[in-house]
């Protein structure tokens, strides 16, 4: 099996392209199941979360693949309701007990600004960020980041961050581009990581998608995800199917053209659009 490209993240560390997403994927065998199969199809980067609930069942699918810890690659985030010091330090070793691992390779606040500490969120955001530098430094964290968030969460943190944040992952794929988020991205060297890099499905019936994979010999969540790729962001599929699993990871042996690129940069709106972090209830 040919080796997984990888980026360069800011700090040095090597991360896989292309990972393996488990929003809403249920814990038990369904969980463990569906990361033994990605695992077994040439992925190597497995990105959880404590609120997925499935941790537990993450962890137990890397323990059963044989995959040795030093080829994957693991990402897990903090929970809104942990937004302290204390709090953060506590989430970060009930993850990795839940996963059965020694170290993350990456941890990543998930939400900027939750109802829970809207009044405080900078601090709130500063202080966890504190607990996830010292995990860093304990040898718990090899990179930190973040998820979800627009500029102003960044320049906050920034003010106050000693690690500088290598990642953010956000909702990304033809139908909201993020651009101002992404331009933000590229200019301080943190990666865009493409969470619901299929629409969360409601790009899949698209005619002017299903036109252009027909030309590639491609299915649509092919071609969104090589888009992701050719953009320079890091797409994190999700599926519980052992078909689309495999298939989802045959994306590296062909190319859009530019085109084709421009029609799909085209579909900015086109379906749903990324949620506001500022006005969520949670």
């Amino acid at each position: 099996m040919s080796k997984i490209p990888t980026y360069k993240l800011a700090n040095g560390q090597e991360i896989p392209v292309l990972g393996f997403g488990t929003w809403q994927t249920p814990d038990g065998e369904v969980a463990e199941q569906s990361v033994l199969k990605a695992l077994e199809s040439g992925y190597r980067h497995i990105d959880t979360a404590m609120i997925y609930g499935n941790e537990v069942s993450v962890g137990r699918a890397i323990q059963k693949s044989g995959v040795a810890r030093e080829e994957l690659f693991v990402t897990t985030k903090l929970w809104n309701t942990d937004h302290s010091y204390e709090l953060a330090k506590k989430a970060i070793d009930q993850s990795l007990q839940n996963l059965g691992l020694d170290y993350f390779d990456l941890y990543l606040i998930h939400w900027p600004n939750p109802v829970h500490f809207r009044e405080n969120w900078q601090e709130a955001n500063s202080e966890a960020w504190r607990a996830m530098e010292e995990a860093v430094e304990a040898g718990k964290i090899k990179s930190i980041g973040v998820s979800n968030f627009r500029a102003h969460h960044l320049d906050a943190l920034l003010e106050t961050a000693k690690i500088q944040p290598v990642v953010n992952q956000i909702y990304l794929n033809p139908s909201d581009q993020q651009r101002e988020v992404v331009a933000y991205n590229n200019a301080h060297n943190i990666l865009s990581e493409a969470y619901s890099p299929l629409g969360t499905g409601n790009l899949i019936g698209l005619p002017e998608l299903e036109k252009i994979a027909a030309k590639y010999q491609k299915s649509v969540p092919q071609l969104l995800l090589r888009w992701s790729l050719q953009k320079g962001f890091l797409p994190l599929p999700k599926s519980v199917t052992p078909s689309r699993i495999e298939q989802n990871f045959q994306v590296f042996d062909f190319l859009i053209d530019a085109q084709d690129m421009a029609a799909m940069d085209a579909l900015q709106g086109v379906k749903s659009l990324a949620t506001d972090p500022d006005t969520t209830n949670f």
